[in-house]
């Protein structure tokens, strides 16, 4: 695949994840109880101790993480690059920290949160392509012809 279409595929997953994030950033400042496929797994999740960090809800944190994302696909260069994979894997392991918290000590599962994890994941795995694509081309054109 191309850097470019590696590119497409990493906005179009951020712009899911501002739709997610989004919309449980928004529930929670309305006051609003989520929508939740699951019982009141979603509410329980949202009520909880590690709905925030440092008194900024995480769904807000997960909003701005897939907006500056979104900021460096559009950027040109290598910092920027780096940039958007370096908030990506941290954001991925950050939410995998939040599912371990669900499962083990929340002992409730929030529909949004695992989608949420599950677009970090995969915004994780495009971004490593797009690192080692990057990687390989700077080799190839810096070995002897």
């Amino acid at each position: 695949m191309t850097d470019t279409v590696l590119r497409r595929i990493s906005e179009g997953l951020c712009l899911l994840g501002v739709g997610i994030a989004g919309y449980f950033t928004y529930v929670h400042y309305a006051g609003l109880q989520p929508i939740c496929e699951i019982g009141h797994g979603c509410e329980t999740v949202q009520t909880s101790r590690y709905a925030n960090l440092a008194g900024i809800p995480v769904a807000l944190l997960g909003l701005i993480s897939y907006i500056l994302i979104l900021v460096s696909l559009r950027v040109r260069g290598e910092r920027a690059l780096l940039a958007g994979y370096s908030l990506g894997i941290v954001a991925f392991g950050f939410s995998l920290y939040l599912t371990y918290r669900e499962l083990f000590t929340i002992h409730a599962i929030c529909t949004w949160c695992v989608s949420s994890a599950i677009v970090f994941a995969l915004l994780a795995i495009v971004s490593s392509c797009r690192v080692l694509r990057a990687d390989s081309a700077r080799a190839s054109t810096l070995a002897p012809a």
